[in-house]
């Protein structure tokens, strides 16, 4: 207080700390980067004498694999720690040491503390924490236990802040930096010292950019200690909250690190838009950028040729698609040491909604609506490469067509040929037919291979002279078929996201929406009517996923329907002389379609799908796929009669085989299965298994036994890896595989709260109760709780006391809970091994049932992979000349179905020809035979005979006589995707997986939340489902 009286500007920031410790109402204010709001953070210096970094004693004897396998992924750990610390110990050393020095001033105090803010704190935290690592190395042989050190070092809402200031600053301490690389040579000098002094040659920017990845670092680690952790170890629970702590941590500052690249990307675009509506636009509160990618334009010319390819930047906006030049020109010296942003020159800017997607093929779109493709004029084509496109095979295949109905004609006419010839028969005719109709399906993968890398947009342009509106065909090039997923499915989420019941579609708790992705909000994509009006006494009751793969859906259909298979959606009368039924609808599109109806003598209770044992690796799992398709997947149906029904299903096809009668006709309430038992939730208390044998499909009938678990009803039942959770009033109850051994626990205080939900994610199970408005997360492996959230208090659009949960459903990081007021609300949980917390406020649905939310199912499939494999041609067809000979052989072995392409040519030929001398191209026309001469009577030839026939009946190559007949013009494009395709880009594409999700809710009627309802008495009490999609998911 005295040096603030004596006014120096020490004793004033050393009073404002002072005061802001004291005094509780005084609070740290916002960061704004400019370095003069570090109040509130304590600047600690880390003596390495008192506290020496931490290591490892020597290895004791007699350790188990585990415990070896432990100890080295903890020295993992130390020595990232500790390079972690260098790095930031170089920057505060050598970087920002020196330009803060009075001789140097190579740049502002003020911009030298912006370009390193929050640094100092960072390395505080971290140094605190190897303090505290050191400690448990120390004791490591004694404890073992790491898991809640990472709990109480990174939980601290102080580590949040300051990476979140550091990660909010980190683009603007780029632009500094490079801004200062070209304004002040001796900065780029001392950069470049400083470089070239580094023993490992890493710039700043290499130095700066690991705060931002060392928490990824740490989930890693931790996974692979939790992996070698056994289920009784005192270190398994502390490791799975450490996990669920980072992974909370990572997600936001994943979304702060999103939002900041993001108004980066915005504010680049803007700096260079003329268009002054344009500009109001991207500066708009309202607009948000979904994606934004490099993608190289291609102009074709009249004959598929390609004129022009240039790389353009392509933003997607939510209402809005933009396209841009890019000029990524900039000093080399800098470009080296700091990423230099590019600049934009806007080239057109359409409306998302009159924008559309055209596949090749789809060309006829243009002649209906005006669409004109965009070209350049010829005069810009340059000589010598010529590159065939997309229309170019499409007119192909009308050609092979064409061809086809040809030699069909040809077939009709031999068959009237009164002489028999070996190489002119109807068998040859009937064999040019099949090869014809195998080029054609080749012609066919080849346009769809073609489409994968290829996004043509159909996008507004100037009306013509008569005003009638004209489309301009923009055809770009992307990097990858996963690109182009990405970009087709965005496109059409972002259509769906303007939609009146999606503006806006979910109410968030945060302060602040604005930290929400664009499509982190689960879009509702149609609602549509369950069971017919005249059978509106029947209750929704269950539903389910029934996946499959239909080869028939294009690559953009499958990009932007819905989860590939069949929903079964049943239900029933109130009484148990009522019947039951199930409706199954078709997902394969992008809006379900009824497509069956199966009528039941009861009401229908519950539904499982019953998977196919042992898929676990993708061989597996593709093998199980082939195998469903011929035997169909298994779905088991409980009624309210005691029975249960086991169904085969095949597409729209299903079969009953299968009937379980439960001996007193007790009730089925819920069916689960594990790899050899079925087990089935009775109405008097008691749990009916039902075993089946290894490698068999069905259960055994005289196989059950009874599980007793009291007097009240079984209403749920939940798998996990080992064993089943059943609960019946209050209290759950394990039980073990085979052995049937129970453990009980008590779920609720409350005997009158029965548990009626369970879903579980990594190692928590979350339960709902038929009373109160709570939901309990339970320890998987403990049994013990571990969190309880009220949801009645998380919205304002429920009636308190009056709420209960009807459904619960995990998924994709979300918790879904339906209420029985019709009211659906989500909360952020971690997928990772972890423990799933609520770690959010959550989001209330604008969207609501009038009634109870019956049901909440999950739906999700994966894209094929062939869809996801580049075709050879895309990955060196266009690299080749055209005069380069692309006829390649292919031999299938001689098995049924084969063909054979390739030079026919007399064995002399087979050398290869002098020089100047071009090998004629030609292609065999021929799928089952391989050679004429078992067929009966003489070739049909001009030439004379030479040597004996004998030498015909041996040979099984074509010779000249034969194979002539055969030769037709070869185009060189049909033939390239016969090209062996490159290991790695193959197995790259086999590790992809491309998940497409969708969630579906059942319920009486449908409400907007906050409006008023124009829905008649009879629609509030129609059966109705709401769909909402999800964007598409990558993972490895």
């Amino acid at each position: 207080m005295k040096a603030a009286r004596n006014g120096t500007k020490d004793g004033l920031e050393k009073t404002k700390l002072a005061m802001i410790r004291k005094v509780s109402f005084l609070h740290r204010k916002e960061s704004t980067g400019d370095g003069r709001d570090d109040a509130g953070y304590m600047d600690v210096s880390v003596c390495e004498l008192k506290h020496p970094p931490p290591q490892l004693c020597p290895m004791p004897e007699g350790l188990s694999s585990q415990q070896v396998v432990r100890r080295l992924i903890l020295s993992s750990i130390v020595q990232s720690e500790s390079s972690y610390l260098d790095s930031l110990k170089r920057i505060l050393q050598e970087y920002q040491k020196p330009m803060l020095e009075p001789q140097n001033f190579i740049l502002s105090p003020k911009k030298v503390r912006q370009i390193f803010f929050r640094l100092q704190e960072i390395h505080q935290c971290h140094s605190m924490f190897q303090i505290a690592l050191a400690c448990r190395v120390a004791e490591w042989d004694h404890s073992e236990k790491i898991g809640d050190l990472f709990v109480a070092s990174f939980s601290k809402s102080m580590v949040l802040n300051v990476y979140s200031d550091y990660i909010n600053n980190f683009t603007n301490a780029m632009a500094l930096i490079k801004k200062a690389c070209m304004s002040k040579p001796t900065f780029l000098d001392f950069l470049k010292k400083k470089q070239a002094s580094s023993p490992d040659r890493i710039t700043l920017y290499g130095l700066m950019v690991k705060p931002i990845q060392r928490f990824p670092q740490f989930i890693l680690l931790l996974q692979d200690m939790l992996k070698n952790t056994s289920k009784s170890h005192t270190d398994r629970l502390p490791l799975q909250l450490a996990l669920t702590e980072l992974e909370t941590l990572a997600e936001k500052l994943n979304e702060q690190k999103r939002l900041a690249d993001q108004e980066a990307e915005i504010q680049q675009l803007a700096h260079s838009v003329g268009d002054r509506n344009l500009n109001k636009l991207l500066n708009s509160e309202q607009r948000q950028l979904i994606q934004c990618e490099l993608l190289t334009e291609i102009v074709y010319g009249d004959k598929g040729q390609v004129l022009k390819a240039k790389e353009r930047k392509v933003f997607l906006l939510n209402d809005t698609l933009i396209c841009a030049n890019v000029n990524l020109k900039g000093p080399p010296d800098i470009s080296s040491l700091v990423p230099v942003g590019p600049k934009y020159t806007v080239k057109w800017c359409a409306p998302l909604l009159q924008s559309q997607v055209v596949e090749v093929g789809q060309d006829s779109l243009q002649n209906k609506e005006g669409v004109s493709l965009r070209r350049h004029n010829s005069t810009s084509s340059t000589s010598g490469k010529v590159f065939l496109g997309p229309p170019r095979l499409y007119q192909q295949l009308e050609e092979l067509q064409h061809d086809l109905g040809v030699v069909e004609e040809v077939s009709v006419l031999v068959s009237t040929l009164h002489g028999t010839y070996q190489n002119l028969n109807t068998t040859v005719s009937q064999d040019w037919c099949l090869a014809l109709q195998r080029l054609i399906r080749l012609k066919e993968e080849e346009i769809q291979n073609a489409n994968k890398c290829r996004l043509r947009l159909a996008v507004p342009g100037k009306p013509d002279k008569s005003g009638r509106p004209v489309s301009i065909m923009v055809v770009f090039n992307t990097p990858s078929p996963l690109s182009k997923i990405s970009w087709v499915n965005r496109l059409h989420l972002a259509k769906i996201a303007q939609r009146q019941e999606n503006t806006p579609g979910w109410e968030s708790a945060e302060e602040d929406n604005k930290t929400k992705a664009p499509f982190s909000f689960p879009l509702l994509t149609c609602k549509l009517p369950v069971f017919s009006p005249k059978t509106h006494t029947l209750k929704l009751e269950a539903a389910l996923h029934s996946p499959s793969q239909s080869s028939l859906l294009g690559f953009c259909t499958a990009s932007t329907s819905l989860p590939q298979g069949y929903l079964w959606v049943a239900g029933g009368g109130r009484s148990s002389n009522q019947s039951g039924q199930v409706e199954i609808f078709s997902l394969n599109r992008a809006a379900p379609r009824l497509v069956k109806t199966v009528p039941l003598r009861a009401p229908v209770l519950c539904l499982e799908y019953v998977r196919e044992p042992n898929a676990c690796s993708e061989e597996r799992e593709a093998e199980k796929t082939q195998t469903a398709v011929k035997t169909g997947n298994i779905i088991c149906v409980g009624l309210q009669d005691g029975s249960i029904h086991v169904y085969s299903s095949v597409d729209t096809a299903v079969q009953c085989l299968l009937t379980l009668v439960i001996a007193d006709s007790c009730p089925i309430l819920c069916l689960k299965h594990s790899l050899s038992f079925l087990f089935a939730g009775l109405a008097n208390g008691k749990v009916a298994v039902y075993h089946r044998k290894a490698g068999e499909r069905l259960w055994e009938v005289d196989s059950c036994r009874m599980v007793s678990l009291g007097s009240e009803p079984v209403c749920c039942l939940l798998t996990l890896e080992d064993s089943v959770w059943a609960s019946c009033a209050n209290q759950v109850t394990v039980i073990q595989g085979s052995s049937l051994h129970t453990q009980s626990f008590e779920a609720h205080p409350d005997p009158c709260c029965s548990v009626s939900h369970m879903v579980r994610s990594g190692g928590g199970v979350w339960m709902a109760f038929s009373r109160g408005s709570s939901i309990h997360l339970f320890h998987t492996e403990t049994l013990e709780p571990l969190q309880e959230v009220n949801i009645s208090t998380r919205t304002a659009h429920l009636t308190p006391g009056q709420v209960c949960v009807s459904s619960l459903l995990i998924c994709q990081g979300l918790l879904w809970v339906g209420t029985n007021q019709g009211v659906i609300l989500t909360f952020p949980v971690p997928t990772l091994e972890g423990i799933p917390k609520i770690t959010g406020k959550g989001l209330t649905s604008l969207n609501a049932h009038c009634g109870p939310v019956d049901f909440l199912v999950s739906t999700s499939g994966s894209l094929a992979s062939d869809l996801l494999r580049r075709d050879s041609m895309l990955n060196g067809g266009e690299d080749s000349s055209p005069g380069e000979t692309r006829g390649i052989k292919s031999d299938m072995g001689g098995e049924e179905g084969g063909y054979r392409v390739g030079h026919s040519s007399s064995p002399q030929d087979s050398e290869s020809p002098p020089p100047g001398e071009e090998k004629p191209k030609r292609l065999l026309l021929q799928y089952r035979l391989y050679s004429t001469c078992q067929l009966p009577g003489k070739p049909l030839t001009a030439q004379p005979e030479q040597g004996s026939s004998k030498g015909l009946q041996d040979s099984l190559e074509h010779s000249p006589e034969d194979g002539s007949i055969y030769e037709v013009s070869e185009d060189p494009d049909v033939w390239v995707r016969g090209r062996p395709m490159e290991l790695g880009k193959e197995g790259e594409a086999k590790r992809s997986k491309v998940t497409s999700i969708a969630i579906f809710s059942g319920g009486r009627g449908y409400r907007r939340i906050g409006e008023k309802s124009t829905e008649t008495s009879s629609d509030a009490v129609e059966n109705t489902l709401l769909v909402w999609q999800l964007p598409l998911t990558l993972s490895q």
